[in-house]
């Protein structure tokens, strides 16, 4: 049911970024004439009014055609409501409109959460130290094989009992103070016992390190928020956090790109994250859903070919020079840019498919 749920979120995410272009051209009354969730042969698909829907096989995504270079079209070339021929605000607005519509998702998670979970009050721990996500399939914890929503209850003899505030502050000692030393950890993983080892490495900044993220294991009480008012001033500000967070670490990547590489992930991965979390804390499906919404947006807005923000690109350079760049050049940069991110996609699909637990498991 976890990995259903993180699923889930996911292909919802995708969705929702899709619908954007498509809201923001129909209430244009520019034609649509293709509404797609993911890539390549069809799986299911229904033809409306004007537009064909459709589930593909290939789960990296989706996309909104118009039928302005459809030759089967029969709307002529000439036609104002081709997205071609509107004017470059319009073009810019549906173009932009799934970005937007990610980020204002991500705020409306935090409004529901607020709403319906609650407000974050009193913190009721729980023995051992959480690990919310691992944060590379080659850092030390994955190659012990710790995943995310695994509770660590205790290491190299030491138990993290409940209520001790200090628990993750200790093992963070115990790590930096270990490098290249094996750790026995016990970990706890839904309803089983594991017994792993992990060996610290030393990281660019020279600190022993592990590859996670830790926290205290418990819960939260929640209140009922006090008004409507409180539930959107928290939201926005859970928002905004977790925005800047998100594109700071999008900076990271691009600045120290050798040792962040391998803190990206696909869908596989996503998933297997979302399920750990899920598994640990349902509640904590909100937030997850949100940061990876935001992450959404942001990949989108970036100026490569085949996102969002190559398109922008385009746009911009039409608006610089007076007149569009050659129609041909246009289709080759995106199409190599269609290329290269579907060989990236199925690339992380491979790679963390077979570093899964479950996979490793077979293979042994």
């Amino acid at each position: 049911m976890s990995v259903l749920a993180a699923i889930s979120v996911l292909a919802l995410l995708i969705i929702v970024h899709e619908m954007g272009h498509f809201l923001a051209a129909r209430l244009q009354g520019i034609h649509v004439n293709r509404f797609s969730i993911g890539f390549g042969p069809i799986l299911w698909k229904y033809q409306g009014s004007e537009t064909e829907y459709a589930l593909r096989a290939i789960p990296l995504g989706g996309f909104v055609g118009f039928p302005d270079d459809d030759p089967d079209s029969a709307i002529p070339p000439q036609d104002p409501n081709l997205l071609k021929n509107r004017p470059i605000l319009d073009r810019a607005i549906v173009i932009s409109a799934g970005v937007v519509a990610n980020l204002l998702f991500a705020y409306l998670v935090f409004v529901v959460q607020y709403a319906s979970v609650g407000v974050p009050q009193d913190f009721v721990p729980e023995p051992g130290v959480l690990v919310p996500q691992v944060l590379s399939e080659t850092s030390p914890a994955a190659i012990a094989g710790l995943e995310s929503g695994d509770v660590i209850v205790a290491a190299n003899g030491v138990r993290f009992d409940q209520g001790e505030a200090n628990t993750v502050e200790d093992l963070v000692t115990l790590i930096q103070t270990s490098a290249e030393q094996p750790i026995e950890m016990t970990v706890e993983r839904g309803d089983r016992t594991l017994n792993l080892t992990v060996v610290p490495e030393i990281s660019g900044e020279g600190k022993p390190i592990i590859g996670v993220q830790l926290q205290r294991n418990g819960e939260f009480t929640f209140r009922r928020a006090n008004t409507v008012l409180e539930v959107f001033s928290l939201s926005a500000e859970a928002f905004q956090d977790m925005l800047v967070r998100t594109v700071q670490g999008f900076v990271a990547l691009i600045t120290n790109f050798s040792e962040m590489a391998g803190q990206v992930a696909g869908p596989v991965k996503i998933v297997e994250q979302g399920a750990g979390l899920a598994r640990a804390n349902l509640a904590s499906l909100f937030p997850f859903t949100a940061i990876i919404s935001i992450n959404l947006a942001i990949i989108n807005i970036l100026p490569l070919p085949a996102l969002d923000g190559g398109q922008l690109a385009f746009l911009l350079v039409e608006a610089l020079r007076g007149k569009p760049l050659p129609d041909r050049l246009q289709e080759n940069v995106m199409q190599t840019g269609i290329v290269l991110l579907l060989g990236l996609g199925v690339f992380l699909i491979v790679r963390d498919t077979t570093q899964l637990s479950v996979f490793q498991d077979w293979l042994q």
